[in-house]
């Protein structure tokens, strides 16, 4: 095969639309408010937006990402969004089935990814209709459906049945397999493969990636397909170009202090829900300590106090730091995190504020958790504390698990001697390509190349489309 994606969330979702031979142009008769990219649309408007140079289109572009193609590719398709505008997009698309690839696109779940892991009633951080997928959107899908958004929001459960029906829609079913497992993806060199001498391969080289100048290479991709019995089904597949698009839901973070792996510490929210479901946890009980100054944290905030559940809220950081996520919120369109956030300003151990059931510890860490349930803190002056409590969770972001690479895909960081981390070191890639700068034929989507929005991953669905299609010449001349 040519290609393989790993994961079949909204970047992978994107790349085999623009793969299976969706190809977007310059709509006749648009005007884009930006006047400099309309002149550069204007120039050339019967090529296609995947066949030009992107460097050129999106030189000049301002907006809330740090990826060139990723601002180009949004503001094609939502022009004005960022000032509330609704101006329709400036592309248009045409099937052009000669220009297809043949591609795999491997995912756990159903097409959509980690949002299925996603409690479904949850509303999402970012707007509705930037959640959409190209050449359909959310909107109209939402109306279909006879219904309208909250708040300009969505809620988890409908976009992982618009990722799902997405896939049927546009006819990419023959491109996903569901239930695979990777495990490893390691270069070998093609005479190696009809000599099936791969055991051989890896004491020879010395690289990670079994990497040899002199002879032509491909992945070697291998895992496991889960049966509808509950089986395993090993595979191994051969690929000229493997697209990372794993993004970072795999491994909540943790603390890495004593105690974290007792059997009331949780890492992940649907603990909390399980909890109060099977009345394990209720109004009586001792507080649930949570851990986190993000937007999880502050869901699992929002659930115990939805359900009269006493809290204990720990986290680093000032309530004042710009860092803090709930700084940089606007108040009208989130009205429940302003909540939260108003919460850990007014009522804090020191001081008794409106909100029963709720107290916040600022500048506070955790020390240890104890096996009588006492979790023992720690003030920014050393001060110590041990409070007892019902259940822990450490919400305080997750990593992406890239163990089926070399040295868990560290060599490919921007920072070589790091794990890989989408907000501090992220895979490093060319941002016109997004092929990874330490191995050709490798590319990295989403959050693994540091773009953590889904309006914003499909900027790097467009430069990796072109520059595959550029090496399967399948470009007009």
């Amino acid at each position: 095969l040519p290609h393989v994606f790993l994961g079949n969330g909204p970047s992978g979702i994107c790349l085999s639309y623009l793969l299976s031979g969706y190809i977007p142009y310059f709509k006749r008769g648009s005007l884009h408010p930006h006047p400099i990219l309309q002149r550069k649309l204007e120039e050339a408007p019967d090529v296609s937006i995947m066949d030009q140079d992107l460097e050129y289109l999106s030189e000049g572009l301002e907006g809330r990402s740090q990826s060139p193609v990723a601002l180009l590719f949004d503001t094609l398709q939502r022009p004005d969004t960022d000032f509330g505008g609704t101006a329709e997009s400036v592309l248009t698309w045409w099937h052009e089935e000669d220009r297809a690839i043949p591609h795999l696109v491997l995912g756990r779940n159903a097409p959509g990814g980690a949002w299925h892991s996603i409690e479904g009633s949850m509303v999402t951080l970012s707007r509705g209709e930037w959640m959409g997928l190209p050449d359909l959107p959310f909107k109209d899908w939402l109306k279909q459906k006879r219904r309208g958004l909250r708040n300009n929001r969505a809620t988890a459960g409908d976009i992982a049945q618009y990722y799902q029906q997405y896939v049927r829609k546009k006819g990419l079913q023959k491109n996903f397999r569901c239930g695979t497992v990777v495990t490893s993806v390691r270069k070998v060199s093609a005479e190696s493969l009809c000599n099936q001498a791969q055991e051989d391969l890896q004491e020879t080289s010395d690289s990670l990636w079994n990497s040899n100048e002199n002879s032509t290479e491909v992945f070697q991709v291998d895992g496991f397909f889960r049966t509808v019995e509950g089986g395993r089904e090993p595979f191994s597949i051969h690929a000229e170009n493997v697209v990372l698009a794993t993004g970072t839901y795999d491994s909540p973070t943790w603390l890495g202090v004593k105690g974290e792996n007792l059997s009331y510490v949780h890492h992940q929210l649907s603990a909390l829900e399980e909890a109060v479901k099977n009345n394990s946890i209720g109004i009586m009980s001792d507080p649930v300590l949570v851990v986190g100054a993000g937007l999880t944290a502050a869901d699992a905030i929002l659930f115990a106090h939805h359900c009269n559940i006493p809290v204990i809220h720990v986290f680093r950081r000032r309530v004042t730091d710009p860092g803090l996520i709930f700084n940089q919120l606007p108040k009208m369109m989130y009205p429940e995190y302003h909540k939260v956030h108003q919460m850990m300003k007014e009522q804090t151990a020191a001081c008794a504020g409106p909100y029963e059931c709720y107290v916040s510890l600022a500048e506070h860490h955790v020390l240890s958790f104890g096996k009588d349930k006492k979790c023992i803190l720690q003030d920014k002056n050393g001060y110590q504390r041990a409070y007892q409590i019902s259940m822990a969770l450490v919400l305080t972001g997750s990593n992406p698990n890239l163990s089926f690479l070399p040295n868990n895909g560290i060599d490919l960081a921007v920072d070589s001697g790091q794990p890989v981390n989408p907000k501090r070191n992220p895979i490093a890639v060319d941002p016109f390509s997004y092929e990874c700068t330490q191995q050709k034929g490798l590319y990295a989507l989403g959050p693994l190349a540091g773009d953590n929005f889904v309006r914003f991953v499909q900027g790097g669905a467009l430069a990796a489309a072109s520059s595959l299609l550029k090496k399967a010449n399948k470009n007009p001349p």
